[in-house]
């Protein structure tokens, strides 16, 4: 499976970003999409998954009521709409892709290759 993730960039705090992550490679809607990310200095940390349907929801506590994660699936595509950006949120962003429903990084096993976002204050 193939993960292209876009959309990162500079935004001053308080703004808005919306991220991408377009799969390939596998039947999208049989596997549950995550969002994570990476500051520097820091481990990877969870931020939003949600099911094969898109019906279901997790969200770390830190974005609750600021990010919405949402998905695609005749477009093979998971989003991460972000809104009240602040400068704790700057870190490279990664999707990722697995069967299980988890805020483990273990249990995803593809991750696309990160898009960077800066939130300067």
């Amino acid at each position: 499976v193939q993960l292209q993730a876009s959309g990162g960039g500079m935004v001053q705090a308080g703004g808005s970003l919306r991220l991408s992550c377009a799969a390939s490679g596998r039947t999208f809607s049989n596997y549950i999409m995550a969002w994570f990310r990476q500051a520097p200095g820091k481990e990877r940390e969870f931020v939003a998954a949600i099911s094969r349907s898109g019906g279901n929801t997790n969200y770390a506590d830190f974005v609750k009521g600021r990010f919405t994660i949402s998905r695609d699936n005749a477009k093979n595509t998971v989003y991460l709409q972000m809104n009240s950006l602040n400068a704790e949120d700057t870190a490279a962003y990664y999707c990722a892709i697995g069967s299980n429903w988890s805020r483990g990084p273990g249990q995803y096993d593809a991750w696309g290759q990160g898009t960077l976002v800066t939130v300067s204050s």
